[in-house]
């Protein structure tokens, strides 16, 4: 029986999590929040306590484990010392609790981004197809619902336009919870689905595709709006019926007239609550094309053409003639569709943020 060393706590994750520099910026930090001039900065001593805590946790798991470790270790020395079988189902629980532990110090590791911890909103488009694609995208609407409910993340739908036959043709909803964008930041891309048609008298098989586009929520200060950059329309919410539904313009539409992006919300029945949810995607999808727009723009000043890591298509959903499902970056494939499609996602998340991370 080997034992894994506990020195791979700080190089977890290809190097990315380094235990000494942790604690010593960790160090740096508290001497800095002792000083008397500390909150002289408001933002910046904000800043830099959330960030202590963040460090503290991570040191302070990787001790723990590394303890856990070394308690499995003189367990198993004193079992070959004196030949004791009788401990190695003991051991052998041990190790499993302590590579459990170690793969989930990992992914808290890989999920250190800026926004990583914050809310996500993510929005799903049906591609060319009409019927087809349309209900691909609301089977896809399902299944990440369904991975939220898993999460114990609260799920809100903003916007929802529904097809003419089945199906929904885009959604946009916000998914709230402590590492919610951090997880479905792997999901952005092309999904492709093979199958018999149930909408074909034929039987044939289709392909159908629908994009999925995952932005964090950022807070009002790190994007800044003005009242004369907005044009907001109101109008009465569409879907199906209801006490009190479409029976006033409490649906708004925002359009942000330096950039033409426009978001709509009419899940409440509140103009003013549609009102505020908009401006929040609104605020997302800035951020987001400001990100963009820094990453090209240094892109272009560099002359670094980096290759595209990954394809629009990031995983295949084949249903028929066979059971599979492949994402295209990771190679990942798992068989079993049904788990899959009632949200059991994770295996493909985790392999593309540990890939990404490498």
């Amino acid at each position: 029986m080997t034992l894994p060393t506990s020195s791979g706590v700080s190089t977890t994750s290809g190097g990315i999590f380094d235990l000494a520099t942790k604690e010593a910026r960790l160090a740096a930090i508290e001497a800095e929040m002792a000083a008397p001039v500390f909150w002289d900065d408001a933002k910046r001593a904000q800043s830099l306590i959330r960030e202590r805590n963040d460090l503290s946790s991570l040191v302070s798991r990787a001790g723990e484990l590394q303890h856990q470790l070394a308690e499995v270790r003189l367990l198993w020395e004193m079992a070959s010392e004196e030949a004791d079988e009788s401990l190695e189902p003991e051991i052998q629980q041990g190790l499993q609790e302590v590579r459990q532990g170690f793969r989930e110090f990992e992914l808290t590791v890989v999920l250190s981004g800026e926004h990583d911890r914050k809310a996500a909103i993510l929005s799903i488009h049906a591609g060319a197809g009409g019927t087809e694609s349309q209900d691909w995208a609301q089977m896809l609407l399902r299944m990440y619902t369904r991975w939220a409910e898993r999460h114990g993340y609260k799920v809100e739908v903003v916007d929802l336009l529904p097809g003419e036959e089945a199906g929904i043709k885009s959604v946009t909803l916000t998914i709230s919870g402590e590492y919610a964008y951090g997880y479905l930041k792997a999901e952005t891309g092309v999904h492709r689905l093979v199958r018999i048609s149930p909408f074909d008298a034929a039987r044939r098989r289709h392909t159908s595709f629908a994009s999925v586009s995952v932005m964090p929520e950022v807070e009002e200060i790190e994007v800044v709006i003005r009242d004369d950059e907005l044009r907001i329309d109101v109008f009465r919410s569409s879907g199906p019926g209801g006490q009190g539904v479409n029976t006033a313009d409490s649906a708004v539409r925002v359009t942000h007239l330096p950039t033409g992006i426009v978001v709509s919300c009419q899940n409440e029945r509140s103009q003013l609550r549609n009102r505020d949810t908009a401006l929040r995607v609104l605020r997302a999808r800035l951020y987001q094309l400001a990100d963009q727009k820094r990453k090209a723009d240094l892109e272009q000043l560099t002359g670094d053409k980096k290759e595209i890591a990954f394809g629009s298509q990031i995983r295949s959903y084949i249903f028929a003639p066979y059971q599979l499902i492949k994402d295209h970056r990771t190679n990942l494939e798992i068989g079993n569709v049904e788990a899959v499609m009632d949200g059991e996602i994770d295996p493909f998340v985790e392999a593309c943020l540990f890939a990404t991370a490498k």
